[in-house]
């Protein structure tokens, strides 16, 4: 694991994207406090009102945010959940679960989580920052650790956890005419949120929220 000081120059990606990435994450930290925390895709106007409807103890977990640092182009790098597991079954996720005593940090838990779920070796990952903690609604209380990651690093599934992975290019996901929108219900109250279809995958729920919340804070929009 590199940390950020150790970030290569930009590979031919485009130079803006990759850095305003490194810039705005620069220096940033996990949430300590609740008025920190974001509800995965919805808006800032709207947190406040609906984090009555969440747990008050949510349970910290933590997910690998991966940038895969392409010469082509930065892509992000998602998986399939398997479709036996309990929580969030078969949808788009990030790498990632709860954070154990062991764990030092969020960052060692995502990397460990990483790690256990696709085979990826932290020795590709470099750490950029954190993203606000997102409650969703199972319960938990995510930490995204964003990375970016060294192209082609040998993964190794576990199909117990996963079903495959792949990858998204970022700029896609950037693409705000790419953000569908829809109305989801919360506590009683209307909430509009964002899926992003791609191909025969469609990203949705926390993972989305995440991703519009990393779109927002390098784009230079509210980070909501």
């Amino acid at each position: 694991m590199h940390e950020l000081a150790a970030i290569r120059p930009p590979t031919g990606a485009d130079p803006p994207l990759r850095e305003r990435i490194v810039t705005r994450l620069r220096d940033t930290r996990p949430s300590t406090s609740p008025d920190d925390w974001r509800i995965a895709g919805v808006p800032p106007a709207q947190m406040q009102r609906l984090r009555a409807h969440f747990p008050a103890q949510p349970v910290p977990a933590a997910v690998l945010v991966p940038i895969v640092d392409r010469p082509a182009g930065l892509t992000m790098l998602l998986t399939e959940r398997a479709s036996t597991l309990r929580n969030h079954a078969g949808q788009v996720s990030f790498p990632g679960g709860r954070i154990e005593p062991a764990d030092p940090s969020p960052a060692a838990a995502a990397l460990r989580e990483a790690r256990e779920e696709i085979g990826l070796d932290a020795g590709h990952v470099h750490l950029l920052g954190y993203l606000p903690d997102h409650l969703i609604v199972s319960g938990f209380r995510v930490t995204p650790v964003v990375a970016f990651v060294d192209p082609d690093p040998p993964l190794h599934i576990d199909t117990r956890e996963v079903r495959g992975t792949f990858e998204v290019p970022l700029e896609f996901v950037f693409d705000t005419r790419n953000h569908r929108a829809s109305v989801r219900r919360i506590g009683g109250e209307d909430v509009k949120v964002y899926d992003i279809p791609y191909g025969p995958n469609r990203i949705w729920g926390a993972t989305a929220g995440m991703l519009i919340t990393l779109y927002r804070l390098v784009s230079g929009g509210p980070d909501g």
